[in-house]
């Protein structure tokens, strides 16, 4: 646990795949993770997830520290991937790839607010739903998704490139995934809201800093 302020933030959190353990990362570097980074703290860890807004040389860190593989979308900020691409690592925007049975379908990317970044409007996101949506009939289904932006109505922002997409929130109603995890909205924002809400059969999770998720 981190106290920020007023803030107490618990920066891990169990998810399960079998016997496995995935380690998430997002938005911020953690010292246990970097600075003082200590394997024995984290046992177990299988493969390591990113949604996005970190360096490459920090993702490249986890993966040579672990020795595991990495599945990653990309942030609003992740801009240098385009000069500097993650070595090692896999971007899975748009795509779904299967990790022992579990099928994980990656998308990239914040709410347009003026191009800057890895942005895009509701209705260009919308295509990229559909698009997969082939693929996620061919699977039989999602069992996990990881985004960088929230699902609109959950965990969002008040402000423009904080907002959730539309189009998350019905590949949540339509396929149920058991869990949908995304960063972007920082916990040590006021507008914050809670960690994870359930969203029928579905756990949304802010995985700000990062996250263990074991026992899927």
């Amino acid at each position: 646990m981190i106290e920020v302020g007023k803030y107490h933030l618990m920066l891990s959190l169990t998810i399960s795949a079998g016997n496995m353990k995935f380690l998430i990362v997002g938005d911020k570097e953690e010292p246990l993770l970097y600075d003082y980074f200590d394997k024995s703290r984290f046992p177990g860890i299988d493969l390591i997830l990113s949604t996005g807004d970190l360096r490459p040389g920090y993702l490249s860190f986890l993966m040579t520290m672990f020795n595991k593989r990495l599945y990653y979308v990309r942030g609003n900020h992740d801009i240098i991937y385009r000069e500097k691409p993650l070595k090692g690592g896999r971007n899975i925007d748009g795509q779904i790839v299967i990790y022992k049975g579990i099928r994980i379908l990656g998308l990239e990317g914040s709410m347009w607010y003026g191009g800057r970044g890895i942005e895009y409007r509701e209705k260009e996101m919308w295509w990229k739903v559909l698009k997969v949506r082939p693929r996620i009939w061919l699977k039989r289904g999602v069992d996990l998704i990881l985004t960088h932006a929230p699902p609109k109505g959950i965990h969002e922002g008040k402000d423009q490139c904080h907002k959730g997409f539309s189009s998350f929130r019905n590949l949540i109603v339509r396929y149920q995934p058991r869990y949908f995890i995304h960063g972007h909205q920082h916990l040590i924002y006021p507008h914050a809201g809670e960690r994870v809400t359930q969203i029928g059969k579905t756990q949304v999770i802010n995985c700000y800093g990062y996250y263990i998720l074991e026992n899927i």
